[in-house]
């Protein structure tokens, strides 16, 4: 009987370690994401860097985080998009383009899906309003 319980706790160490590799290598990967949200950044590309398939990576980031890689992505490049339109006066394109995105309509289409207005309307909101947009955005 002893030795079940010995084999029990063996078992869930590994489990543990295993658990742990896992959100390492996840991490390393969303740490990869928010250093280079700029960048041209793929599936292929973020599962090699986690050191697993495409299909686990991208299966075990959703179960991790919550959302799929693309769009942890898409919204870490709207959140600094936010920054710059409240922080600068620079062309909503200059600033679509910068962080990382391909094209203004799909800048403009995901900003408004994550934000809930566009673009311009958030930066003459927040703006003309000078309230910190964690207010804004309640």
């Amino acid at each position: 009987m002893m030795a079940l319980g010995v084999v029990a706790l063996w078992c869930d160490g590994a489990v543990s370690r295993a658990v742990e590799e896992t959100n390492r290598r996840m991490l390393r990967a969303r740490d990869a994401m928010d250093r280079a949200y700029a960048q041209p950044l793929d599936v292929p590309a973020l599962a090699r860097i986690a050191h697993v398939s495409e299909a686990h990576f991208t299966r075990t980031f959703r179960a991790t985080f919550g959302e799929t890689p693309h769009r942890y992505l898409q919204r870490r490049r709207v959140e600094r998009a936010m920054f710059l339109l409240r922080e600068t006066d620079r062309s909503v394109t200059d600033i679509c383009f910068e962080v990382g995105f391909g094209s203004l309509g799909t800048f403009s289409r995901t900003f408004r899906d994550i934000v809930g207005r566009s673009p311009r309307e958030y930066r003459k909101e927040t703006t003309a309003s000078g309230v910190p947009t964690c207010f804004v955005m309640a």
